[in-house]
């Protein structure tokens, strides 16, 4: 894989692992982690990138130890794994959301969450699953737009923006021929993480053109009613 801060499987559940801002601390984000059934707040842990791109690969959280400086898989002794059900960031990219369902106590106490009183209701509607969510790449669309306007400091999108649309070109190609070699040369994890790259740094380019997601849908669609109607 490339060098990129971002590199890591497809996010496809609301988090796109190349638009979160790794560097803002030092490349571990906080992860609050909540019962999907009840919303009760189990734990808070850190993601690096190695920890999301295992969390969603596996479906069962993964963290970050800053104790033991490794992955650790909730659970991975114990049993008591936490069996993923949704991810997403929030509005600044640099925190995580977790909805689990914990298949015994979270807390090494034995209780079923590490903060005691923690509120929760009897009942929420079910969560959604983890189908592919192909509407967030009009957010992906949105936040590179916002990146492109407000160039916040540390932001990989941002060192993009300022490289220009020559050194963003040549990061598509590199994305491309090494999705290509992914598709004929490794597994589908591989493959979806290089598939990942390639279509956030093409999201850059369109934005560094003056362009955007949506304008390259619009000329599918187009294509798409030409050929229905021939």
């Amino acid at each position: 894989m490339s060098e990129d801060p971002g590199a890591a499987a497809v996010g496809r559940i609301g988090v796109f692992p190349e638009a979160l801002d790794w560097d803002k601390s030092g490349g571990l984000l906080p992860v609050v982690v909540q019962d999907a059934d009840n919303l009760r707040v189990l734990m808070l842990g850190y993601m690096d990138r190695d920890a999301l791109q295992a969390t969603l690969s596996r479906r069962l959280v993964t963290f970050y130890s800053r104790r033991k400086q490794r992955l650790w898989t909730k659970g991975e002794t114990s049993g008591h794994v936490l069996e993923l059900v949704d991810i997403q960031a929030d509005c600044d990219a640099d925190a995580l959301l977790v909805l689990a369902r914990p298949h015994g106590p979270t807390c090494h106490l034995q209780r079923p969450s590490c903060f005691e009183a923690a509120p929760h209701a009897a009942a929420v509607p079910p969560p959604r699953t983890l189908e592919p969510d192909i509407g967030f790449l009009a957010q992906l669309d949105e936040l590179v737009a916002r990146r492109e306007r407000e160039r916040p400091q540390g932001s990989y999108t941002t060192k993009l923006f300022e490289a220009g649309v020559r050194r963003i070109a040549q990061k598509v190609g590199e994305e491309g021929v090494e999705t290509a070699l992914a598709g004929v040369a490794q597994n589908d994890e591989q493959l979806l993480g290089e598939v990942a790259d390639l279509v956030y740094h093409t999201t850059v380019l369109l934005h560094a053109r003056r362009l955007s997601l949506a304008d390259a849908v619009a000329v599918l669609e187009e294509r798409h009613a030409q050929r229905a109607g021939g």
